[in-house]
């Protein structure tokens, strides 16, 4: 496995510009719109063919730089939303949740490290869901934004698995060992979380 620097930092919660409470900005569009290539990916992916497992990663990766894009225009526009930042996250579970289950259906990934994956994101989401009902939104920290990096890259890699070759490259153990850097961070993140929604609840009793 190669060697990772951990970043340790804490994910803050940050207060939503209440002055741009526009549900159908761009940056809450393109949000939508990732949503929206999951069947898409879906229905490519579901058939791997050579031709179709390449438009299927495509799609996962235009999918993906939807995330990067909608989260830095919603900071240059000053766009950020709650409805922005309790839909991207689960729009990023949708994706990578449903490469996860397909790759596990076609015996590219081993199930319990889809398993670990998907479970530490619906906990994650539900502290999420929790700390937003009490008022509080709190954003992603650095290791849960790396987290999701590796876990697109590794999905990517293994959905052209057999469909591309590149030479001196064995695809297969580089996506995979990508999948287990991103399930260590996703663990470190996961007690972030939980240690900073904790912190907050105490706050408030």
């Amino acid at each position: 496995m190669p060697q990772v620097h951990v970043v340790k930092a804490q994910p803050k919660t940050v207060p939503v510009n209440k002055g741009v409470e526009r549900t159908f900005n761009l940056p809450n569009t393109l949000t939508f719109l990732r949503i929206l290539l999951v069947p898409v990916y879906i229905g490519l992916f579901s058939t791997p063919t050579v031709e179709r497992s390449i438009l299927a990663a495509a799609v996962f990766g235009l999918a993906a730089l939807t995330d990067l894009l909608d989260g830095y225009i919603a900071r240059q526009r000053a766009q950020v939303t709650k409805i922005g930042r309790l839909i991207d996250p689960l729009a990023d579970k949708f994706l990578v949740i449903s490469g996860l289950v397909l790759l596990v259906q076609f015996q590219r990934v081993e199930a319990w490290l889809a398993i670990a994956l998907i479970i530490r994101d619906l906990a994650v989401t539900g502290i999420r869901a929790v700390a937003a009902s009490r008022g509080l939104i709190i954003a992603a920290g650095k290791l849960g934004k790396y987290k999701v990096v590796l876990q697109i890259i590794g999905i990517i890699l293994l959905t052209l698995e057999g469909a591309v070759s590149i030479s001196g490259l064995n695809v297969h153990l580089v996506g995979t060992t990508t999948l287990y850097v991103a399930l260590a961070f996703s663990l470190i993140s996961a007690g972030q979380y939980i240690y900073e929604a904790w912190n907050e609840f105490s706050k408030k009793g």
